[in-house]
């Protein structure tokens, strides 16, 4: 948490201390980056953050990308931030499946479920995390019009943008997009949700 709010308060951006606060109150450090996927556990949307970032500054030096560090920092820490959830929701809720009953145990203790441990959270309407995502930070800093395209967009062509994507890709978008791509398949060995 620490390392994550000093990276993204050095950035220098007016408004990030306040950004950096609602993430603690309202939980970007204890949410999980997925329904059943890759980091599908407590604190798993911090974790894939701080992949992204790692992936995202090596793809930078070895690609000799003129990218500002600042706007790889921002959009990697917080392209996912609509998974955090929102109005005091979160994004996703534990997956809770009732036991099996038996002759043995006819009222069987609810678990969460092993396979797919979170699900997405009802009580908030369908909205793209990505555009929670923009509609959160928005709301504290001023993006640069790259970095609204490299949050929005990360999902690349798995993502509900793919159509409005060919022939518009910026460095800070392929950065981003591959750094995700590379986190979240690679690192952390899991797949994209759907959502």
């Amino acid at each position: 948490m620490e390392r994550i709010k000093k990276l993204l308060i050095d950035t220098g951006r007016d408004g990030m201390t306040a950004l950096t606060g609602y993430m603690q109150e309202y939980g970007f450090y204890r949410a999980p980056c997925s329904t059943g996927h890759h980091l599908a556990k407590e604190g798993g949307l911090a974790e894939h953050s701080m992949n992204v970032l790692g992936a995202a500054l090596a793809l930078k030096k070895a690609w000799d990308a003129s990218v500002s560090n600042d706007s790889i920092v921002i959009c990697s820490l917080l392209h996912d931030i609509g998974k955090m959830g929102q109005y005091n929701k979160p994004y996703y809720v534990p997956n809770i499946l009732k036991g099996r009953a038996t002759k043995a145990n006819p009222n069987p203790e609810p678990y969460q479920s092993d396979k797919k441990p979170y699900t997405s959270n009802t009580e908030l309407l369908y909205i793209d995390h990505e555009c929670r995502a923009l509609s959160i930070i928005s709301k504290y800093i001023d993006l640069t019009e790259e970095e609204q395209q490299a949050i929005l967009w990360h999902n690349g062509l798995y993502g509900n943008f793919k159509y409005q994507i060919q022939g518009k890709e910026t460095p800070l978008y392929m950065i981003i997009h591959f750094a995700d791509m590379w986190a979240s398949r690679v690192i952390e060995g899991g797949e994209e949700d759907e959502i």
